[in-house]
């Protein structure tokens, strides 16, 4: 027995040796949640009324977490957010705590938030703290007020001048609630307010016994309340990744050269190799790959992180560091380099962008509020528009010859021009607060922006209409700053949890933390040869494509794009890259009669051959469009997942008609949808 009782005693030695050396691996900081047994949970599972962790510990002791005295504690993310966070009307918690039991104050007055009372809305931004926490004269709430608020007002046609310097919404008069300080909107209501501008109305106007309100024909949908704009089902459905063509109540979705459609998601995949992912972060350059490698530090020596613009060609980033005047260009081979200085200017670079077809880099300044444009090398630079109002992002496409632009000073917007810096248009105005970074989804020609205020990912189409909302606050859009979309999803990176994350690009759903633990992210961009074709283009001219070499001369008296050779081909509406033939050669009737013969069986040839390879390899994504609703709001949510569209095979002929008319057709009928 003596030697069986050491033997146990060994044993219990070696076991408890190993249990105790047994380290378990460390939870993410503030993004994870160590359960009792050791394994981990991410923190938005944390006190959701769901067991997570096998012991249910994550739902034990779910009191309100204890945060300072200044901070307001989320209730199911378990987050300490700043008190002046709550009751603005946003929901930063991500489960709306922090606009739950606000007071609930009239129209015409502000809300203190939970422990304060209601304030008169012409105490706001006047120099003096009224609220206990100051919210009242936050930057991010009086830098968009108007700078003389008792000036004559310069409201538009669609709002009310309420006489004290405010504009309201125009329908929302006569609604039996006081919206202006003064509740001068509620004076004469007796009259039928459509008679006067059409009551702001874009189209039909309707008068009730308790004010009126604005309407739209069929096909048609309202917008801010008092605009109709054309439905477009394909952007309305918001399925397809890339092509989509609407036909009688169906949607077929395709792909573009470049794309690949999966067989199971019907997702749109780009060919040749796995997409990158940068970002700018305080220690250097992250690269991850998108198809799940691990990501790395480039050895590389950069100044600190700041905005950043990729260069595919020749595998070149270009990067600014935060609040400083000077441009690098790092080459991404992953040996160790210093960063070589490109440019140097006088003020701070907040966005940057590379226009790869003309060899040129723009960049915004916030100081001279300008937009400047060089060449790659910087050897050559200018200013390009001046006069802006903090211009803070921008984005290019060379392709078709436009340049966008956000502006976060006192009063907000995104706006573009065509690449010489001419024939400026305002995009959006309404619902914008502080735009960060601004990115384009190429094959649906749309714009992306990350309203750092709003904390929400909007999308808009180039004609400035079809907004909508696609990621809104979630706890992670607190401190945005880059923002990019590839395939079917947006990434974006937030500095307050040190994260890389992406979302749905349609809806915002499938969110995921792509990355974590990054010091300081900042600007990412992402690399993949689709993502930057080398093309016909527009050769600064919007509706138009250069056939032959563009020429850039920045020296002039204005920025010069010159087509050479037989020059620009026009285009109608959607530029698509096309050649065509002299005029005095098709009033040749021999001439004519040939070009009709071989066009007409080189469209028969090319349809069979189409036909046969989508047969035999290609599944077509067809959707069967159901009741979508045309009154959304100017900023709708999409509410129905891809599921809830019903996916119904079509029958043979069917199928080659609608395939052999988005081959041959697409990029001039519905190029993006």
């Amino acid at each position: 027995m003596g030697h069986l009782g050491h033997l146990f005693i060994l044993i219990s030695c070696i076991t408890q040796h190993h249990i105790s050396g047994y380290t378990l691996p460390a939870c993410r900081e503030q993004l994870e949640f160590r359960c009792n047994d050791g394994s981990c949970i991410t923190s938005e599972k944390l006190c959701d009324r769901h067991s997570d962790c096998n012991d249910g510990s994550d739902e034990q002791h779910c009191g309100r977490l204890k945060c300072k005295k200044d901070e307001f504690s989320c209730l199911s993310s378990r987050r300490c957010l700043p008190a002046r966070l709550s009751c603005n009307g946003v929901k930063d918690c991500g489960d709306g705590s922090d606009e739950d039991s606000c007071p609930s104050c009239t129209a015409g007055l502000f809300s203190c938030g939970l422990s304060d009372g209601c304030l008169s809305r012409l105490r706001l931004c006047d120099g003096r703290v009224d609220c206990k926490d100051g919210r009242d004269e936050i930057q991010e709430l009086c830098g968009l007020r108007r700078a003389h608020p008792q000036s004559a007002p310069s409201c538009q046609a669609s709002e009310f001048d309420c006489g004290d310097g405010q504009c309201i919404l125009h329908t929302w008069k006569c609604d039996n609630k006081a919206d202006c300080s003064d509740a001068s909107d509620e004076d004469n209501c007796e009259q039928n307010e459509c008679l006067v501008n059409n009551g702001g109305c874009s189209h039909h106007c309707v008068d009730t016994g308790m004010g009126f309100h604005c309407d739209c024909p069929d096909h048609m949908r309202l917008v801010g309340n008092s605009h109709c704009e054309e439905v477009d089902m394909c952007l309305e459905s918001d399925v397809c990744d890339q092509l989509c063509i609407y036909t009688n109540g169906t949607l077929v979705c395709d792909c573009l050269d470049g794309y690949h459609m999966t067989p199971v998601s019907t997702d749109c995949k780009a060919k040749g190799v796995d997409a990158r992912l940068l970002v700018s972060t305080s220690n250097g350059i992250v690269e991850t790959g998108l198809g799940g490698a691990a990501s790395r530090m480039l050895a590389v020596h950069v100044p600190g992180p700041g905005p950043v613009a990729a260069f595919e060609f020749n595998n070149t980033l270009y990067l600014a560091q935060q609040g400083q005047g000077s441009v690098y260009r790092v080459h991404l081979s992953g040996e160790a380099q210093d960063a070589t200085l490109v440019l140097k200017v006088p003020s701070p670079v907040s966005g940057l962008s590379v226009d790869w077809i003309h060899d040129l880099l723009y960049w915004t300044s916030l100081e001279s509020d300008s937009i400047n444009v060089s060449l790659l090398d910087g050897s050559t630079q200018r200013q390009l528009i001046t006069g802006l109002d903090t211009p803070c992002a921008l984005t290019v496409d060379p392709l078709h010859g436009l340049l966008f632009w956000a502006q976060c000073g006192s009063s907000p917007k995104i706006e573009r021009a065509s690449l010489d810096g001419q024939d400026t248009m305002t995009m959006v105005t309404s619902l914008l607060n502080h735009p960060v970074a601004l990115t384009l989804d190429m094959p649906r020609r749309l714009l992306y922006w990350l309203d750092k205020g709003m904390r929400s990912i909007s999308r808009v189409n180039l004609d400035g209409r079809h907004r909508k909302t696609v990621v809104e606050s979630n706890g992670y859009l607190d401190q945005p700053f880059g923002l990019a979309v590839f395939e079917a999803f947006v990434y974006w990176s937030d500095r307050d949890t040190h994260s890389i994350c992406r979302a749905n690009k349609h809806s915002g759903s499938d969110f995921q933390l792509f990355l974590t633990n990054v010091t300081s992210p900042s600007g990412i961009a992402i690399i993949q040869p689709a993502l930057q074709p080398n093309s016909n283009a527009a050769c600064g001219s919007p509706g138009s494509v250069c056939t032959h070499k563009c020429v850039v001369d920045l020296l002039s008296e204005t920025p010069s794009f010159r087509c050479t050779g037989m020059g620009l081909n026009r285009s109608q509406g959607i530029p698509a890259i096309s050649r065509t033939i002299p005029a005095s050669r098709l009033s040749d009737p021999g001439f004519a009669g040939i070009l009709s013969l071989i066009v007409f069986l080189s469209v028969l040839l090319v349809g069979t051959v189409v036909w046969w390879w989508r047969e035999e390899v290609r599944p077509a994504r067809n959707l069967t469009a159901q009741s979508f609703s045309l009154k959304e709001s100017q900023d709708p949510l999409i509410q129905c997942p891809r599921e809830c569209l019903g996916k119904a095979r079509q029958n043979t002929h069917t199928h080659t008609h609608t395939h052999t008319h988005t081959h041959t057709h697409a990029r001039t009928l519905t190029r993006y949808g």
